[in-house]
């Protein structure tokens, strides 16, 4: 299994850049990962990951505890599926990307910068991991 993370618009932030980076370097203690910005009119995630499970940040997305998110890479690790994170920047994601998308997932009811988003949801992830293996972080 492979996560990628992926986000639209420039990271300007050197704090939330130095944050998210630091939370995708624990991620890798557990799985392959990386973070890399992206165009949505030059990439596709559905057409570069066809067998991935894809989850699309959208505020109209699913809230899920931390628990749940646990679940969920449990499930990709024990099928081998890699798991696709799209972040959006200021106009949100391709509306056309959202039906076939395995999951619309929400962070919050509140709006972030997509520089915060990325720290949230690397963190999240990594929290995730350390649930499943027993690791003290969650605590």
């Amino acid at each position: 299994m492979k996560i990628f993370l992926y986000y639209v618009g420039k990271p300007k932030n050197a704090h939330a850049n130095a944050m998210a980076e630091d939370y995708v370097k624990r991620i890798t203690h557990f799985a392959r990962c990386e973070m890399r910005e992206i165009t949505p009119r030059r990439f596709d995630p559905h057409e570069k990951h066809p067998t991935a499970q894809r989850i699309l940040l959208d505020p109209a997305g699913k809230v899920l505890p931390s628990g749940h998110v646990a679940r969920l890479l449990e499930a990709a690790e024990m099928e081998g599926r890699d798991l696709v994170f799209v972040i959006g920047g200021t106009d949100g994601l391709p509306e056309e990307w959202k039906p076939r998308a395995s999951l619309l997932l929400s962070l919050s009811a509140m709006t972030f910068p997509h520089e915060l988003a990325r720290v949230m949801l690397s963190e999240q992830i990594y929290r995730a991991f350390t649930i499943l293996r027993g690791h003290p972080y969650p605590r």
